[in-house]
């Protein structure tokens, strides 16, 4: 099935905007909301100048906001004539480091955009999609989803797990629906959220990243892993790995 109306939250920068990119490629409609207006303006100029085809409505929106969530979910509806076909939670943070060492309000806020504003965001997009009876949920978790990680992305690693769990968990609840959950676990893709890490295993380029992305979340299957070389196999070694060598992953 065809999505052609597609909201992508914090899509002014990094696998949002990547992604963005990717679905103006192919024909769709895009309601691209996050904090900064000036980013999102320039890539909806970009996007209508390159693919004119395209609808794009920008809004910003903070996630943490949770009233603000509905209410932008529901705006975009209206833009879109009161269908949404595909929301990507996509907004999220990678502040943080080792607990005990002074940085709590880091990782209070990754804790609380990455798994609470998911979950508003969540329950924005289901709103809508149980009022339609039809729509596709996209959760953007991680591959550090499958074990618990290191430093700074010991509180990360936790709310992509939390995440994870939190979306089979509506897939469970919505069989047998036409609404669709998908949760999509990026390996390590070079953005504004990783920009600064040096060695970083497996790594690969915003573009190829966010190409992969795209293809799998145009498949909806259940819980998938990109790009899909070698992080496909590579999450059943993470599974089982001791602690020593877990480490070098983060």
């Amino acid at each position: 099935m065809e999505r052609q109306n597609i909201l992508i939250t914090g899509a002014s920068s990094g696998l949002g905007r990547g992604m963005a990119i990717e679905f103006a490629k192919r024909g769709r409609n895009l309601a691209l909301c996050a904090r900064r207006m000036d980013r999102l303006e320039a890539l909806k100029a970009e996007l209508e100048r390159d693919y004119p085809d395209c609808q794009v409505f920008i809004r910003t929106l903070d996630v943490n906001d949770h009233d603000q969530v509905f209410a932008v979910f529901q705006a975009f509806a209206e833009d879109f004539g009161g269908r949404i076909d595909r929301v990507i939670v996509n907004a999220g943070m990678g502040k943080g480091a080792s607990l005990g060492t002074g940085h709590f309000e880091a990782n209070r806020q990754t804790a609380q955009t990455n798994f609470v504003a998911a979950l508003a965001q969540c329950e924005a997009a289901l709103t809508q999609f149980r009022a339609q009876n039809a729509g596709h949920l996209v959760t953007v978790s991680s591959v550090s989803a499958v074990r618990g990680f290191r430093r700074a992305m010991t509180v990360y690693a936790a709310t992509k797990a939390a995440l994870t769990s939190l979306s089979e968990g509506i897939r469970v609840d919505l069989l047998g629906t036409p609404i669709r959950v998908t949760t999509v676990h990026p390996g390590f893709i070079r953005s504004e959220i990783n920009d600064k890490v040096e060695k970083v295993p497996f790594i690969v380029d915003t573009e190829t990243g966010c190409r992969a992305l795209v293809k799998a979340i145009e498949k909806e299957g259940d819980n998938v892993f990109v790009p899909s070389w070698p992080w496909a196999w590579m999450r059943y070694l993470l599974a089982i790995l001791p602690l020593s060598q877990l480490r070098k992953f983060s």
